[in-house]
């Protein structure tokens, strides 16, 4: 009888699906039982050094061996004798995680039944631990990247692009086609939003219906692709993968990042001047490497704008939560949190891969032993050597040249000699003041007094603190203010000279980045169970053994003059070689995310086993060597998806909706939600309040009396409460890709439309439809205020004519003109709310300097107010 004091984890979650024992297919080892047991039983039975209870389900011969008892794990052609079924089927396995289902236990059942067989021969043995089999190898991720042909259609009238040859194809195959082509003014909006994330302006809608030249769409695609707004929007997607913040986060302080700010800043300029993602990628894995710099050598780097340049990129491999520099409970737990969460960063984002969850022991559903965890670990361990830490002010750098570092050293040497002065006085003062005050004491206690008065406090006797206690007001030591206010304000104004002196000092501006530390190159240990308190083997860094080729394996460090390793640069040369089979997977499939509102692979940060299957591989492989082919670099692949059928057709098909409601197969154009962004920049656009400044640092934020987080300073009282909130002006309405990113503090006005907190990225944001955005559209105050912006506007262009106003906020926000019975009703509604309004404000006495009602424009506000959280405004079809 097999054991049952020691867990055998059966089968926990099974990944085949639904297969009854009636099945008919044969099921093999390999493909269908294997993965299974690997997921939650091998890590018991076959992992470990000793397998518990002598079972080791590694291979199917080891399933044979006869336990204590006489019982077998495993009877051919019997189920229902075999061990495993019964304790399975008596919920006694595993012991541990989801119990197997009926329809998971139906599929091992089937197997056993029909022989459990394997597909090829098995090894006599095996060393202890993870195996990797060819079937691993051939999970379709991981795969080389190969080009499909395109398809030869028939009937190819509707391909515009390869792309549509490809989505057609297996359209027709399931009986649809595309939708028609969407309107003029619908697909301007949706490629105005989707690249810049911002509205047309009525200008550009009409220009755009004007030009009848064939090539008017490719037009304005190019236009699009060459404007700041483009790099503005499209850097925002990389920052959530990259998990970008303006704060620490990991513990409750939250602390500030103040200069994170220029790292988002380098990923807009990349995006809008196309840089190739060889160098996009390489840079911020081993920018410091690139520069030629180490933690005491970055001087001469910052002053070269390309290094410098290159030194900002790394500030990818610091956007983690890092609470180092905080107060925190456990130091050297908060040290190895950091490297483990960049690294899910770094595998999330570029290899579309859960690394992480191989940090504690091997991963449970795709081939990454724990080894593989730590030997990637290792490429990145020299920069954050956990045992020799480097807390974030100490991981920053001077932007000062030599000049400015020594006038503001003169400065400062200035500002201390009138320091220094400014401090004279003061004594000079007060010892005139004493001499004052001590002839008003008893004359015998006059000397003992003055020599307590010399002697400093801390070597003072019992005796001459009382005498002191005695006479406080003679003392005349400190607080000349109290003493004699004239006096007091000659030392503040000289103090204020040396304020104003050190005003005038340069800027030291200061980056945040990642370097190693010369010579230093710490072992990079296996932790037993991901603890750092025990560690176990010594491992060198590596590629992932699935993905490891002849180009990586053996690991070779790139030459680095500048005395760092060269281990990171020569991981950044292999991702984007060519040769890799995920990246360039990974990155094409999150751009056309991003366009369609749906990946190829809808899981863009899990391409393993439990991530779901590309519906369109060929495709997928086709746009990953295309993008390679055409020097990695973006634009134009954006050109060659928008000016596709697929992107240009209608969002409406009731053929496609029918048979294909989750639009798998692209038979429509998905209708999309704007993202929190695009909502507030675009409203702020419409109201032509947007400021458009670029770069810099962000924008701050507050919490409001209510508790909300808004744009603006707050004001405190004495009790640190917050009594209101200060405007920041102009910066007030910049866009949302410059506001401050507070991991415990996000913006309530972006939060509420599914902006990502980052913990530690965000792979794919989710699009909820909940109340809260409703009651915030009709309640809040960025909401009102802005709703009145429109109005001022509307009444500014078109004075005087309500007609022209309901035409023109239509034009604005939707980018078509309203039908007549729009405008009907728009105006009955305005009509009836100007009434309303001003019976209201007859029936109130006026706040005292209050501006006078204005019943037209609270009404023509509260009319923009319905049209900013209408759906056609708030979606892109």
């Amino acid at each position: 009888m097999l054991s049952r004091v020691y867990p055998l984890t059966l089968l926990a979650v099974m990944l085949a699906s639904g297969a009854a024992r009636a099945e008919t297919r044969p099921l093999t080892f390999e493909r269908d039982v294997r993965p299974i047991l690997k997921a939650h039983c091998i890590q018991c039975h076959g992992e470990e050094e000793k397998p518990k209870g002598g079972v080791d389900l590694r291979l199917r011969r080891f399933m044979d061996k006869e336990l204590d008892g006489g019982d077998h794990v495993l009877v051919v052609g019997k189920p229902d004798d075999s061990e495993m079924v019964q304790l399975i089927r008596d919920g006694e396995m595993p012991k541990k995680g989801k119990k197997v289902s009926p329809a998971e236990l139906a599929v091992l059942e089937t197997w056993i039944a029909q022989g459990a067989k394997t597909a090829k021969p098995e090894p006599d043995s095996l060393p202890p631990g993870p195996i990797l089999t060819e079937e691993d190898r051939e999970f379709w991720s991981f795969k080389p990247i190969t080009k499909a042909p395109v398809p030869a259609l028939e009937n190819a009238a509707r391909v515009r692009t390869p792309i549509d040859a490809f989505l057609l194809a297996k359209l027709r195959a399931q009986g649809l086609d595309f939708a028609p082509d969407a309107d003029k003014r619908t697909l301007l909006r949706r490629v105005t939003l989707d690249l810049t994330g911002l509205l047309p302006t009525p200008e550009e809608s009409e220009a755009f219906l004007a030009d009848t030249a064939p090539n008017a769409y490719e037009k304005v695609v190019d236009r699009l692709l060459a404007s700041p707004g483009y790099g503005e929007r499209w850097a925002r997607h990389w920052l959530d993968a990259a998990g970008y913040a303006d704060s620490n986060g990991y513990s409750e302080a939250d602390s500030s990042r103040p200069d994170a700010w220029r790292y988002r800043d380098y990923v807009i300029r990349s995006f809008n001047a196309d840089k190739p993602w060889t160098d996009f990628i390489t840079e911020q894995l081993a920018g410091d490497e690139l520069a030629d710099a180490t933690q005491a050598d970055t001087q001469q780097a910052v002053l070269d704008p390309k290094r410098r340049d290159d030194l900002i990129a790394t500030a990818f491999l610091r956007m983690a939560p890092d609470g180092t520099g905080d107060p925190v409970d456990d130091l050297n737990l908060a040290r190895n949190q950091v490297v483990a969460e960049e690294i899910k960063v770094v595998s999330s984002s570029l290899l579309g891969l859960t690394v992480g969850c191989a940090q504690c022991h091997d991963h449970r559903y795709d081939p990454i032993p724990q080894t593989d965890y730590y030997r990637l670990r290792a490429i990145f361990e020299p920069a954050y050597d956990w045992q020799q830490w480097r807390a974030p002010a100490q991981r920053l750098y001077s932007l000062y040249t030599p000049e400015e570092r020594a006038q503001a050293a003169e400065i400062e040497k200035q500002a201390k000699e009138i320091d220094a002065e400014a401090l004279a006085m003061n004594k000079k003062f007060l010892d005139e003041i004493f001499e004052k005050e001590i002839v008003k004491l008893p004359e015998a206690d006059r000397e003992p007094y003055r020599t307590a008065r010399a002697t400093a406090e801390k070597d003072r006797t019992p005796e001459q603190k009382a005498l002191i206690k005695k006479y406080p007001s003679a003392l005349a030591l400190y607080a000349l203010e109290l003493y004699d206010a004239a006096l007091n304000k000659k030392v503040t104004d000289k103090r204020a000279e040396a304020t104003k002196l050190r005003a005038t000092k340069p800027l030291e501006g200061t980056i945040m980045a990642l370097t190693e530390v010369k010579g230093r190159v710490p072992e990079t240990k296996l932790f037993h169970r991901g603890d750092h308190d025990q560690p176990k083997q010594t491992l060198t860094p590596g590629e992932l053994t699935v993905l490891a080729g002849p180009e990586i394996e053996p690991f070779k460090p790139a030459v680095a003059p500048a005395g760092s390793t060269g281990r990171r640069l020569a991981y950044a040369r292999w991702l984007t070689s060519g040769r890799h089979p995920l990246v360039a997977r990974v990155l094409v499939n999150r751009f056309w995310l991003n366009h369609f509102g749906r990946g190829l692979v809808n899981s863009p940060g899990d391409f393993g086993a439990l991530g779901e299957r590309p519906n369109e591989p060929e495709l997928l492989d086709w746009l990953a060597t295309e993008f390679m082919d055409g020097g990695w670099k973006l634009k134009p692949l954006h050109r060659l998806i928008v000016l596709s059928t697929a992107y240009r057709q209608s969002s409406r098909s009731d053929a496609s909706l029918k048979a294909d409601p989750d639009n798998k197969f692209y038979g429509r154009f998905k209708l999309q939600r704007l993202d929190a962004e695009t909502l507030r920049d675009s409203m702020l656009a419409a109201a032509g309040t947007l400021n458009l400044t670029p770069f810099g640092e962000p924008v701050g934020i507050a919490r409001d009396p209510l508790g909300r987080i808004v744009v603006g300073q707050e004001q405190l009282n004495a009790n640190r409460d917050v009594m209101k909130v200060v405007s920041l002006g102009k910066d007030d309405t910049r866009r949302s890709i410059y506001v401050q990113v507070r991991r415990r503090r996000p913006v309530t006005v972006l939060e509420t439309f599914d902006a990502p907190t980052m913990s530690p990225n965000c792979e794919a944001r989710n699009c909820s439809t909940v109340a809260p955005q409703s009651l915030m559209l009709m309640n809040d105050d960025f909401v009102l205020d802005t709703s009145r912006a429109l109005a001022i506007r509307l009444r500014e262009e078109a004075p005087g004519d309500a007609r022209a106003q309901i035409t023109k906020a239509w034009r604005i926000l939707f980018s078509r003109p309203p039908a007549e019975n729009d405008v009907l009703r728009s105006l009955a509604y305005l009509a009836e709310q100007t009434e309303a309004l001003r019976s209201y404000a007859h029936g109130i006495t006026p706040v005292k300097d209050a501006p006078p009602a204005d019943p037209q424009l609270d009404a023509l506000a509260s009319y923009c107010q319905i049209l900013y959280s209408s759906n056609r405004f708030l979606y892109v079809e």
